[in-house]
């Protein structure tokens, strides 16, 4: 295999440790034999590393047997073990498929460490790159996702390479033929209750009776696509910087006025990082729809909306702001009662400071303070989150208006609302909106006492 050597005089250096993962198969044992074949000529270190998931009782653990003695006749270290994933699957809530591939990665990960190699060499051929990048589309992956598999991409302390993506499923049953491999087989890989097997015995065949190459077609597409969605990328890191408000472990905040005023192709992306940011680990879940109707929210008049996102991510619109936030809910509703003299923190970040003061109108006015006689308090005061009908006696006006309108006048953030303090005595009366309006509750030019407040940023 010609495009073989190419790959590792391009991405191996000499004197390199190589694990290669070998299930036994014909893949796996064809990448192991050429590694062997250029091992003296690039000084490398070979490692097999294979895993029993035991799923197949007797005939898996003869697998990892002849892999073991397959390493023995060729004189390399053999890491092989043995893994309990069917009773892994009764305790946990996750696929056959994932819950293999996790426990195989972290096992390639230990055995890394122990040699201290540089690079994790995988069997994954041209005819797994169609069905990946096939199935990806069909699911709705975005961004760099739908290149498929990477040939060299970082992992752990070093590299996963893959250097038989530009071969096809033939040309390795090809290679073995013809260099007396003989691999094993295994029967779960035509069971068609998996998804992939699904597109390796219908969609595979079709697209290679019409290209016996689609396979390289597949690999052009996927390395041109990954080369154009990096520029991209960068190109997006740079305009971020001029869209985003705030940025935080849990939340993300950006303008959404001048969002819009980017490419379309950028705004996408744009949102791809927010979330890659926010999420540990992307959810399977989450595809290019979420990214869609994000889009179409941000796009119309309408001043507000939200979306909800897997795993507790909310997305909120309102005016010129969309927040993307985990902790949407985490202080609500809340009700916190106000002791004289105190400091009250609240959930939306700021504070109030209470007292009882002399002559109040001495001090400065405004929204952020607001003073009431002592004598005609009706305790106690209450800190507390708005309510559905809320209303308050405005201070020189006749009549009542409700909260939810004065957030609509003074354009607060829809996710600023439901966290807005708003002071309220015994009797039920709102008497202070902090920051925003007062009641006409509020006195500051009578003799005796006053309770004073002061809302604050900290």
């Amino acid at each position: 295999m010609h495009n073989f050597q190419l790959f590792i005089k391009k991405n191996i250096i000499k004197g390199s440790t190589v694990v290669v993962g070998v299930s036994g198969g014909p893949d796996s044992l064809t990448l192991l034999h050429l590694f062997l074949s250029i091992k003296e000529e690039y000084s490398l270190k070979i490692v097999g590393a294979h895993v029993d998931h035991m799923f197949r009782a007797e005939q898996s653990e003869e697998e990892m047997l002849f892999v073991k003695d397959f390493c023995y006749q060729y004189n390399i270290p053999c890491e092989a073990k043995q893994i309990d994933i069917p009773a892994y699957l009764n305790r946990n809530k996750i696929s056959s498929q994932a819950a293999s591939r996790e426990h195989r990665y972290n096992f390639y990960k230990e055995v890394m460490d122990t040699y201290n190699a540089n690079y994790l060499a995988l069997g994954h051929h041209g005819d797994d790159q169609i069905e990946t990048i096939l199935m990806r589309m069909v699911r709705g992956s975005t961004g760099e996702a739908m290149a498929g598999m990477k040939a060299v991409r970082k992992f752990h302390n070093g590299y996963i390479i893959r250097p038989l993506l530009t071969a096809s499923k033939e040309e390795i049953l090809q290679y073995c033929d013809l260099n007396g491999l003989e691999p094993r087989f295994d029967p779960s890989n035509e069971e068609n209750k998996y998804t992939r097997n699904r597109f390796r015995n219908t969609v595979l065949p079709f697209l290679k009776s019409e290209n016996p190459l689609v396979h390289e077609r597949f690999q052009y597409f996927s390395e041109t696509f990954l080369e154009d969605e990096l520029y991209l990328k960068e190109l997006t890191k740079e305009k971020m910087n001029t869209v985003l408000k705030r940025k935080e472990k849990s939340e993300v905040e950006m303008d959404t006025k001048l969002f819009l005023n980017l490419p379309l192709p950028l705004q996408r992306r744009c949102i791809q990082l927010i979330l890659n940011y926010l999420y540990e680990t992307i959810p399977s879940s989450l595809s290019s729809i979420h990214i869609e109707s994000l889009l179409n929210l941000l796009s119309r008049d309408h001043p507000s909306g939200s979306l909800d996102y897997p795993n507790g991510l909310r997305v909120i619109k309102s005016y010129d702001n969309c927040l993307f936030t985990f902790d949407y809910d985490k202080s609500l509703p809340y009700e916190i009662p106000l002791s004289i003299p105190s400091t009250i923190v609240l959930p939306n970040g700021s504070a109030i400071d209470c007292g009882i003061l002399k002559k109040p109108h001495f001090l400065k006015r405004g929204n952020d303070v607001f003073s009431l006689s002592v004598e005609r308090l009706k305790e106690p005061l209450t800190i507390r989150s708005r309510k559905q009908g809320d209303k308050i006696k405005l201070k020189g006006m006749n009549g009542t208006k409700k909260v939810k309108d004065i957030f609509i006048d003074e354009k607060i953030p829809l996710h600023n609302r439901d966290i807005w303090p708003i002071l309220e005595d015994g009797d039920g009366n709102i008497l202070w909106v902090p920051g925003l309006k007062k009641s006409a509750f509020e006195e500051a030019d009578c003799n005796g006492d006053y309770i004073f407040l002061q809302y604050k940023e900290l």
